[in-house]
Order: C-alpha cells, then sequence, then structure tokens
C-alpha cells in the first residue's frame, strides 16, 4: 500500500475542491460516528486537536471519558462519490485518544490494531475475506422502510427478476472509486438479499472496509428507493444473512494452512480450528451481538447451531477447506452483518494465534462439542467466564460491553412483541 503523508492530504483536498471533511471513529459497539469538518480545519485536524465531547457516545463516559481527541489515520482517505462534486466531501478513519495524547485503550480500532501487530512480531500475516450478505428492502410512499422486496428472484438471477441489479452495480462503482477491490458480487438465494465479496486484505483494512460497505450501500440504496440492512433476520420466512470470513495465515510468504507430508491440513490449521471451538460460545458475544442475531442461527438456513468443526458440512461454524492452488484456509460462519468488525477480527486473529502458541488439537472431524448460544444472554455470559478474550478487549472494555449488553437485553425482555399479542391475547 502506498504511503500517505499530510502534504498528500493537503494536495489532494486542494485538487480535488475538497469543501469538508468527515472525520469518522466507531463507539464500544462499532457504531460509525462522525464530525464534519471544514477543508480550513484540515491542519488542525491532522495534528490530533480534534476534540469530540464523548459524554453522549455510547459506553465512553462510564469509562471517563468526557472528551476524547480524534487520530485521523491518513491511509483513510477517500473522496465520498455520492456526495456533490463541486465542493466535494472526504473522510478519514479516526484512531481516539484521550486528554493526554494517549491512545484509548477500549477503542475497537485500536485493540484490533494491537493484535495485528502482535501477530506481525510473531512473524504472522492474516488474510481475510469476508462474504456480506444484506437485504435491500422497498421504502412506502412516505420514504420509511418496510420488510417488502417487491420481487421473487433467487440465487444469481438477473434483470428484470433481480429488482436490486443497479442498486448492486452503483455499490460496486462507487466501492471502487473509494479504493476498493471487489471480487464479485450477485443476487442471494431468497428475494431481497444480496452478496459482496472483497478482494482479501490484513486486518484493520479489512474492518475499515467492511464499516464503509455498511455505509455505503445504505445511502446507495436510497438512491435507489430502497434500503439496506444487514439486520441478521429481518423476516421469519426468509433466511438471515451471514458475514462468513475466511482466514489464511502466512509466514515468511508461505501459507502455513497448507499439509506437508501427505496431509491435508497442517498442524497451525488444525490448531485454529481448535481455538475457535474452544472460544466459539464466547466470540458469539460479538460475532452475533444483537437479540436478533440467535434468530438467523436457530433458523438452520445455512446457519450453524451446534459447535464442531468440518472439511463437508456447510452447518459447522469452522470449516478447514482447500481452495486455489491448494491453499488452505478456515471459514468461519458464524459472523453477521451487525458485528462490530475490528472486535470480530481482532478475536479470530487472537484466537488462532493463542492456539496455534500452544499447539492446540481439535477433536475428530463432525464430532459434536453439543449447541451454540441460543441467547445474546447466553453468549453474554460465556464471554464473562472466558479469561482470554477479555484480555484481548481489556477488562474496562469488557466490562463496558458487558453492562451494555445486559442493558439491551432488558430492554428486549421488557418488550411486548407482535407475536406475543398474536399468540395469547384472544385466547388468555
Amino acid at each position: 500500500m502506498t504511503m500517505i503523508n499530510k502534504n498528500d492530504i493537503f494536495e489532494m483536498i486542494e485538487e480535488e475542491d475538497v469543501k469538508f471533511v468527515r472525520l469518522q471513529f466507531v463507539d464500544l459497539f462499532g457504531e460509525l460516528k462522525n464530525i464534519a469538518i471544514t477543508s480550513g480545519q484540515i491542519h488542525k485536524a491532522l495534528e490530533g486537536k480534534v476534540k469530540v465531547d464523548a459524554f453522549h457516545i455510547e459506553g465512553m463516559h462510564d469509562l471517563g471519558y468526557d472528551s476524547v481527541y480524534l487520530k485521523p489515520d491518513l491511509s483513510t482517505f477517500a473522496i465520498l462519490p455520492w456526495r456533490p462534486q463541486h465542493g466535494k466531501v472526504a473522510r478519514l478513519l479516526c484512531d481516539l485518544m484521550d486528554m493526554q495524547g494517549n491512545m484509548i485503550e477500549e477503542s475497537p480500532r485500536y485493540i484490533l490494531r494491537k493484535v495485528m501487530m502482535d501477530a506481525e512480531k510473531r512473524g504472522y500475516s492474516f488474510d481475510i475475506h469476508p462474504n456480506c450478505e444484506f437485504f435491500l428492502f422497498l421504502n412506502d410512499e412516505n420514504g420509511h422502510a418496510t420488510t417488502h422486496t417487491g420481487e421473487s428472484a433467487q440465487y444469481l438471477d438477473v434483470a428484470p427478476l433481480d429488482k436490486g441489479e443497479n442498486a448492486r452495480r452503483d455499490l460496486i462503482l462507487t466501492l471502487e472509486e473509494m479504493g476498493f477491490e471487489v471480487e464479485s458480487s450477485h443476487h442471494e438465494m431468497t428475494p431481497g438479499q444480496h452478496a459482496v465479496d472483497f478482494k482479501s486484505a490484513q486486518g484493520v483494512r479489512m474492518a475499515d472496509q467492511i464499516l464503509t460497505f455498511r455505509t455505503t450501500i445504505r445511502t446507495i440504496a436510497v438512491r435507489h428507493g430502497m434500503h439496506a440492512t444487514f439486520m441478521p433476520k429481518p423476516r421469519t420466512d426468509l433466511p438471515g444473512s451471514a458475514m462468513r470470513v475466511t482466514i489464511s495465515i502466512y509466514k515468511d510468504g508461505k501459507n502455513i494452512m497448507n499439509g506437508i507430508n501427505g496431509e491435508r491440513f497442517s498442524k497451525e490449521a488444525l490448531s485454529c480450528a481448535a481455538g475457535m471451538l474452544e472460544h466459539q460460545k464466547a466470540m458469539a458475544a460479538f460475532a452475533n451481538p444483537i437479540v436478533n442475531s440467535y434468530k438467523r442461527l436457530k433458523a438452520k438456513f445455512f446457519a450453524p447451531s451446534e459447535l464442531f468443526w468440518s472439511t463437508t458440512d456447510y452447518y459447522a461454524p469452522v470449516l478447514l477447506e482447500v481452495g486455489d492452488q491448494d491453499n488452505v484456509y478456515m471459514e468461519w460462519k458464524m459472523p453477521d452483518g451487525a458485528s462490530n468488525p475490528y472486535l470480530m477480527l481482532a478475536q479470530a486473529v487472537a484466537v488462532c494465534l493463542e492456539a496455534i502458541g500452544k499447539e492446540m488439537t481439535p477433536p475428530g472431524e463432525n464430532e459434536k462439542l453439543g449447541m451454540l448460544p441460543a441467547t445474546l444472554m447466553e453468549s453474554v455470559n460465556a464471554f464473562k467466564e472466558d479469561r482470554f478474550l477479555r484480555s484481548i478487549c481489556g477488562e474496562s472494555y469488557a466490562d463496558a460491553y458487558i453492562r451494555g449488553k445486559e442493558a439491551e437485553w432488558e430492554r428486549y425482555s421488557r418488550e411486548v412483541t407482535d407475536w406475543e399479542l398474536q399468540e395469547y391475547l384472544r385466547r388468555i
């Protein structure tokens, strides 16, 4: 990747007639936030001197942060193609600093950065390749979101059956303008559902791309009279949306997951599978972080519900597979589009590093080890007890995350749902 310095940013802003720059960051739960500055303030921003009030940023005040400084990552500078082309708008993704100029340890982006630095020190690089699924639903006459697709298209169908084809094309062109490399896109198996495959990338860069992708498709969809959602299970009668992640691990330029001496898989690949199974229940608190996530997992439309690894069973949460040129990769099928990409990837990489270091051995292929969490609180409780994953996030972050998810579950538990009214109102 070409290194970008401050002078490059200044030149691009002038040459592209950029008038506003959005300084973007994520809160503790992976929600994208931003503050807009004029291009005249870019010098101040690049010095890390733009301060934001953290009191109302979820979780930050509980950790003792009333204000934070934004430290832009220069490599993330991009023009937003959907904004005006005269007086353009750009964005920079930012890390968070405290009032003393120290990196905030609880920042999800910084947590992932530390894990990737640890991997690099050990001589490993991780190629990460997500498959992102989402739904395009119609808006009503008032512009409000519905759950109607307006189509009957299925897997790999084309227009006119595929009503989202134009939106998907605009999405890909927009992402390419922003520097993304998209391998493919297509209509998925059920009406209104679509999938996009990115070219593989390293940890922080890939998490940034996932975050940007989500924002971009939501914006593009509005222009086509639709709304895009990554909600894992928006309709009972349709399959849910996943964000399957494949991981390949390299050392000295070689894929260390490839088998030797006639074996299909290396001991490192098998160790990774073992580590993922060891921590899977707790990892679900981040890979599947909302109440609705578990309705996708229970539905069993190619979604995992039992804990095991496999090479052939597509319902396994962890698969070891052989791809092009006999390169081995691990496919992790748990994550969905509600996940915080920084924490989700940080945990996966850290777990693989731990497993390789301990030379962990998995159980037999297709050997069932029990059920995966059936609810958000089951996974949160598993995370409470997982000392290793807590150490990766940091205890203060872990405690704040648990408090936030317990509050979310309590809100859900108090809610009277339409299902309850339909099931009980007339007969009880």
